[in-house]
């Protein structure tokens, strides 16, 4: 990594934690809710995760306002998505709450057309991104700034789907980091997608090219760090810091956050 990449990567807030990591608060709507972090990035940033074992029923009592979220549960969502979909709602919820920034209890979470979630009612000005796969769900909350978080199964799928993704040069770098034969590979390539993902989530925009628009520079891989990237929109290019970590095995997640100028 050149001088810098590191330069870069040295200001990025990282959350390295074991299972288990004792909460900075409780929860404040379930009593036995398995909320496993709740974690200051900066002053105005708080990242949340979530091992879920709840049903949806159990999701329901713990939502602020849940008539207004029955009209925008998707339709077609079967048990599993809906839970992973209520708990996300649930947790920013509780961000909100660990903030102090506004009344959350006013607050509903609703999506825009790019699908990214938005705060309305509380008197509420941060950003949120929020993120599930499995048996985690992802939050982060940021006031003056922008955020993308990203949580991911560890499957072949991003393997086997690489070269839709990763330009010719960060294709190289992973063939070398991981060969396709090696037991490392999945997991390489879904921190590869995840890191993409996250960067698509902080662009905000539809139409956003994977493999020429959200560029990964050079890193040493491990099981927590940080991946340099660059956003190319409307002829700018804009560095970032993507922060990476495994909140449990067979699972990666990554996250960022930039302040607005």
């Amino acid at each position: 990594m050149g001088s810098s990449a590191q330069q870069l990567a040295a200001s990025c807030p990282r959350l390295i934690l074991p299972i288990g990591t004792t909460l900075l608060r409780p929860i404040h709507s379930l009593s036995l809710m398995p909320l496993h972090t709740l974690q200051r990035l900066s002053p105005t940033a708080v990242l949340g995760l979530w091992h879920l074992t709840e049903t949806p029923t159990d999701l329901w009592r713990a939502l602020p306002q849940p008539e207004a979220y029955r009209a925008l549960v998707p339709a077609t969502a079967d048990a599993t998505r809906q839970a992973q979909w209520l708990a996300g709602r649930v947790l920013a919820h509780e961000l909100l709450r660990s903030t102090g920034t506004a009344d959350e209890a006013g607050v509903v979470v609703h999506n825009d057309a790019t699908g990214r979630p938005w705060l309305a009612g509380g008197g509420v000005h941060s950003a949120l991104s929020l993120s599930h796969s499995g048996v985690w769900v992802a939050a982060v909350l940021a006031q003056g700034a922008r955020v993308g978080i990203d949580v991911e199964m560890i499957r072949d799928k991003a393997q086997r789907l690489a070269s839709k993704f990763l330009n010719a040069d960060e294709w190289a770098a992973a063939q070398a980091a991981a060969p396709a034969a090696h037991a490392s590979a999945p997991a390489h390539y879904t921190l590869l997608w995840s890191a993409k993902e996250t960067l698509y989530k902080l662009a905000g925009q539809r139409g956003i090219v994977f493999k020429t628009q959200l560029l990964l520079g050079t890193f040493e891989p491990g099981e927590s760090g940080e991946i340099p990237a660059t956003l190319v929109v409307g002829g700018a290019h804009t560095r970032h810091c993507i922060c990476y970590s495994q909140p449990s095995p067979g699972y990666v997640l990554t996250y960022s956050h930039q302040s607005d100028p």
